[in-house]
């Protein structure tokens, strides 16, 4: 069956996404104070590569030339973050007007290019000043955020289609908190989980602020999700990933979606589980209006030897991650059979990196119009056994700075010479664009 524009309704949302801290650059001008990611990358051997976000890809500088190249591509949305260390540098007090006006202009500029701004309120660049404070193991960092959304919602609200709370919470709990090869860089599985649940909670009490403030933009969460594939059928495989499942998928889809905690995960947990209060629970399942995918591979789990899927001979992209597009399908399934009053689905991340080189001015990254392809794919098969999706967005705009990669992973439809910083559309922009126009 080949993949088509057509398949999709008339209003159905296409764009390309992107986040503050992987592209704005800008990182110590114009009022914007430090965050957890500027902090981190500051410490030795924690970046591949040894780089930061001081410039990245100078999206701050670039922006008219940056929305000129978005409204080229033929979507009608942008998915970006705001970054809450520019408008609010020590995240709580003092906004910045000149960070603010930054934001501003992204939204003025995509509306005036008939665009939807879709702004993300956390993509992982906490304030410094409140991870001195403690950061997300600290409840009052719960609060500082219900501020920071309404502040945001106060200044752009009434321009957005699409305001998200978080993106990927699990990533800022694991890989921040428990195995600490993300910002803030802690090791800790106790202060981890309080930290998910932190997340959960600042979401639902931002959602209800929101929606007291009159909010006219959809309000959800981005969480990052994965079938969960048992190596072998052995009994210690099968119980792993049934675990896992819990801790990725479960453990806040259930939270969201019936108010509580997976019990196998809780009792996984014992006394790392964390401190939950009277009320949190209800404020956590505030309905969303949508729920936003991010989805890159499926996660093949052993109790054993690490699954490697490079080594079994399968396609796998620069990252190592399995190319696997029938997953995303069964993902969409999944939540519509298990979450059957869930809202409308977006996929708000989905893309690949891979070596791409520009050869006579041109980036002929096969690879990863495949991948794309192949998704899209996997979403139109979705939606066709009756999972309501409302739009997909490409990650990612730009080659950026990708977190403990550093500039070593390249995920962008458009390649970035970091030298000279020129943007250049590769092959994948092009057939986004052609799929956009022509439908095929």
């Amino acid at each position: 069956m080949t993949v088509s524009r057509q398949a999709f309704p008339p209003d159905f949302v296409w764009a390309v996404a992107t986040s503050s801290f992987q592209i704005e650059g800008a990182a110590q001008i114009d009022g914007k104070g430090p965050s957890i990611w500027d902090r981190f990358c500051e410490q030795p051997g924690v970046i591949a590569d040894a780089s930061n976000g001081i410039v990245a890809c100078d999206h701050y500088h670039r922006l008219e030339q940056d929305l000129d190249l978005i409204a080229s591509l033929g979507v009608n949305a942008y998915r970006f973050s705001i970054s809450w260390p520019r408008v609010q540098p020590l995240g709580k007090g003092a906004w910045n007007d000149k960070g603010l006006d930054f934001y501003e202009r992204i939204v003025d500029g995509l509306l005036a290019r008939g665009l939807q701004p879709h702004a993300t309120l956390n993509h992982w660049d906490l304030p410094q000043a409140l991870q001195d404070e403690d950061g997300w193991a600290s409840r009052d960092t719960v609060n500082r955020f219900v501020d920071y959304a309404l502040g945001i919602q106060r200044r752009l609200g009434d321009r957005l289609a699409g305001l998200c709370t978080h993106n990927e919470p699990w990533v800022v709990a694991m890989l921040g908190h428990r195995n600490g090869i993300f910002a803030p860089g802690i090791k800790n599985e106790a202060v981890a989980w309080q930290v998910s649940h932190h997340l959960l909670l600042s979401h639902g009490l931002a959602l209800r602020a929101l929606r007291q403030e009159g909010a006219k933009a959809e309000l959800g969460i981005v969480l990052n999700l994965s079938p969960m594939h048992p190596a072998t059928d052995s009994e210690a495989d099968r119980a792993k990933a049934r675990l896992e499942d819990g801790q990725l998928l479960r453990w806040y889809l259930d939270a969201i979606h019936h108010g509580r905690y997976p019990e196998d995960v809780l009792a996984a947990l014992g006394p790392n589980a964390p401190v939950i209060e009277d009320g949190d629970l209800a404020a956590i399942q505030t309905p969303l209006d949508f729920l936003g995918i991010n989805y890159y591979s499926r996660s093949v789990v052993s109790s054993g030897e690490p699954w490697d899927a490079a080594a079994r001979g399968l396609d796998v992209t620069d990252m190592g991650w399995e190319v696997y597009p029938q997953g995303l399908t069964e993902l969409l399934l999944r939540l519509q059979r298990d979450y059957p009053k869930l809202p409308p689905v977006y996929i708000t991340e989905n893309g690949a990196a891979f070596r791409d080189e520009v050869a006579h001015g041109r980036v002929h990254d096969v690879e990863r119009v495949r991948y794309l392809q192949q998704h899209i794919q996997a979403v139109q098969d979705a939606m066709q056994q009756g999972a309501r999706v409302h739009g997909y967005m490409v990650w990612s705009l730009l080659d950026n700075f990708e977190w403990a990669f550093g500039y070593s992973k390249r995920f962008g439809i458009v390649h970035v010479d970091y030298a000279t910083l020129k943007r250049t559309p590769k092959d994948s922009a092009l057939w986004y664009r052609e799929f956009l126009k022509a439908g095929t």
